[in-house]
């Protein structure tokens, strides 16, 4: 691959690649998005398969326990926060954050490397981490819209649901019907959306700042004294990944846990 510059490094990381399957941008497909997505759902859900396949009733192993652990953990947190039955909600928040946390490990994995990989096997891009594609962040958010939308129609009936969509949080006077209407409009639409750019805008940062220390790195090791600037720059970039893990975690359980959260409001009366 010919050498590029800075700026045309950065946008070639951060190309998808795309197959454009209508007329128009919005039939462009992210095909790395797609595939990345559905590989590390399935990957996620079979460590757990198996795990649970395998557990047994006397010692664990070491895998079973940090398994279980992690099931009580989300188990406990969506009891906490939901106050119905967890038949549906629980797999749910646990199907969310251990998706949610695979995605966002593969930022961990050097851009360079995937993209060694991509172009051995004959495609031209390929972005590794799902999280980083605001396509996947809104699709997961608008997936909790419907459930909100969903949980509401099933806990207060459909006039219920509209009943409350015109008369809270200003009162019953017709008066107030359209301002109560938008007022309502705009938070459900606002759930989904701060919670698909939240998780795309850190971890969209996150892989930016692996780009520039990257680049430092190899701009200083050509530079006088490049030696000692390359190695704080490899320092950084190991520093940045250790810290960096906690991100990928934190923003998987607040994922979760915004998600539960929604849902729960959902079952409140106004």
């Amino acid at each position: 691959m010919a050498a590029q510059n800075p700026s045309e490094y950065i946008a070639h990381h951060l190309t998808n690649l795309t197959v454009t399957v209508g007329e128009g941008g919005f039939w462009t497909l992210n095909m790395d998005t797609i595939v990345m997505s559905w590989v590390l759902g399935l990957v996620g859900l079979g460590i757990i398969w198996m795990v649970a396949r395998g557990a047994t009733a006397g010692v664990p192993g070491r895998l079973q326990s940090f398994i279980e652990m992690f099931f009580e953990f989300v188990d406990g947190t969506v009891r906490d926060v939901f106050p119905g039955s967890r038949a549906f909600l629980g797999p749910l928040a646990l199907t969310i954050f251990v998706w949610v946390f695979m995605m966002n490990l593969m930022d961990l994995i050097p851009i360079d490397w995937v993209a060694t990989v991509s172009h051995g096997l004959g495609a031209p891009a390929w972005k590794a981490v799902p999280s980083t594609d605001l396509n996947t962040t809104f699709a997961m958010s608008f997936s909790v819209f419907f459930l909100i939308i969903f949980f509401s129609f099933k806990a207060k009936g459909a006039g219920g649901f509209l009943h409350e969509l015109f008369t809270a949080p200003f009162g019953s006077h017709p008066l107030l019907w359209i301002p109560n209407l938008g007022l309502n409009i705009i938070e459900l639409l606002a759930k989904p959306i701060s919670l698909g750019m939240r998780l795309f805008g850190n971890m969209y940062a996150g892989e930016l700042i692996f780009m520039l220390l990257g680049l430092l790195g190899t701009i200083a090791s050509l530079s006088v004294g490049g030696l000692v600037a390359g190695g704080a720059s490899v320092a950084l970039t190991w520093a940045w990944a250790v810290f960096h893990i906690l991100i990928i975690l934190l923003q998987a359980f607040i994922f979760m846990v915004l998600s539960v959260v929604y849902v729960a409001m959902a079952h409140e009366h106004h």
